[in-house]
């Protein structure tokens, strides 16, 4: 029997691709949360299509989120560890927002 943590990031990874499915995307879960199912990176767990582009997911769930990655009063947090690339940390509903808009552009 799968752990409950196992279960979780999988109904988690689920919830992304029906949100993306709701927005009018493609989606797919890779099979047991290896991305080689899907041709992909082990790391993927969803591959999202949109406007000829293909997205992949890392799915993290956890039970609490570190405070200075949500903002209510901002849109976007971005985020940078020393010597690294900015990370632009989004809502799901903005970020496929976004990948919809970028299909309906033809982007």
């Amino acid at each position: 029997m799968p752990s409950s943590n196992a279960r979780r990031a999988k109904r988690h990874e689920r919830e992304i691709v029906h949100a993306a499915e709701d927005a009018g995307l493609d989606a797919t879960r890779a099979w047991n949360s290896d991305g080689r199912s899907l041709g992909e990176h082990e790391e993927c767990d969803v591959r999202l299509e949109a406007g000829g582009d293909t997205w992949t997911v890392q799915a993290k769930r956890r039970k609490t989120v570190a405070s200075y990655l949500t903002c209510e009063n901002a849109d976007v947090v971005v985020t940078r560890q020393d010597r690294g690339d900015n990370l632009a940390v989004v809502p799901l509903d903005l970020f496929l927002d976004l990948l919809t808009d970028s299909q309906d552009d033809g982007r």
